[in-house]
């Protein structure tokens, strides 16, 4: 049976949203690690922004892919070390 496009989109929101909650920048402020979570923040952010907003516009395909790539900056930036991630639970694939 094939997933339920908008249950996905809902799930993979959430999802995003719980993760930029739970990550923290690993550097101290003002130190290249610093500066390179704040940009992992940053498009993780605005893709869930973006999400939103084409979930507002009943463009569930656009909203998914928005949400997933949002979490792909926060899954990078856990992976290279720039990003501190909770490591059990279902938010990180670290």
């Amino acid at each position: 049976m094939p997933a339920d496009l908008a249950e996905k989109t809902d799930r993979y929101e959430k999802l995003l949203a719980e993760a930029l909650d739970a990550a923290e920048t690993a550097g101290d402020e003002g130190t290249p690690l610093a500066e390179a979570a704040s940009e992992c923040f940053e498009m993780a952010e605005s893709y869930l922004e973006d999400g939103r907003h084409f979930r507002e516009e009943d463009d569930l395909v656009n909203a998914l892919a928005s949400f997933s790539y949002g979490h792909g900056w926060l899954d990078a930036g856990a992976r290279i070390g720039v990003l501190s991630v909770p490591r059990e639970g279902h938010l990180f694939t670290v």
